[in-house]
């Protein structure tokens, strides 16, 4: 039998993966079924399983790709203004329609957050790591001694996860209007 390649069996996952949070995005973690994963595949069920022995796999392999790509958006830059920019452009694409089933498998994420331990660790790991790098550029460039760093960054993490939920929730907030407020606030601000 010929070896199968590495990007194969890669994009043989990745199909899997992407069917999976399909059906979590529509339906949530709870009330979608191994079986509904394996028809949105398209791939046989005996596959799926040789690739992930649970939907909890699953759910934790999405988790940890989700906040892998966004922490690399964001931790990518290593000055204020960059970070500054890459956060823009991360709260300009929640406005895009194409990241609708994306913001709603998030929300699906930080509600299983609260119910499992191993979710939370990974949902941690994505805030944190962008939350720290920002609390480090924000304590090199705010002037003002009353404003606590780590607690500004986690302002900004509100922001996000605030904006996230809102669209998901109201289809007409409007994402430009929302990122322009924001941007002017952040130019406004004690940064120099």
């Amino acid at each position: 039998m010929p070896k199968v390649s590495d990007a194969y069996l890669a994009a043989r996952r990745q199909q899997i993966l992407d069917a999976a949070a399909a059906c979590f995005a529509r339906d949530g973690f709870h009330r979608t079924s191994m079986q509904d994963i394996v028809r949105e595949s398209g791939i046989s069920a005996g596959l799926v399983y040789r690739y992930f022995a649970s939907k909890d796999d699953m759910i934790t392999a999405i988790v940890a790709d989700w906040h892998e790509q966004r922490q690399a958006r964001l931790t990518a830059v290593d000055d204020a203004d960059g970070m500054a920019s890459a956060y823009l452009q991360l709260l300009r694409s929640v406005g895009d329609p194409a990241t609708r089933d994306d913001l709603r498998l998030g929300v699906q994420v930080w509600a299983e957050a609260v119910r499992s331990p191993a979710i939370r660790e990974l949902a941690r790991r994505g805030v944190d790591g962008p939350r720290a790098a920002a609390a480090a550029l924000i304590r090199d460039r705010w002037r003002d001694p009353d404003i606590d760093p780590d607690s500004l960054a986690r302002v900004f993490v509100a922001i996000y996860q605030g904006l996230v939920l809102q669209s998901v929730w109201d289809e007409t907030v409007d994402n430009d209007a929302f990122v322009r407020t924001l941007a002017r606030l952040v130019e406004t601000s004690h940064v120099t």
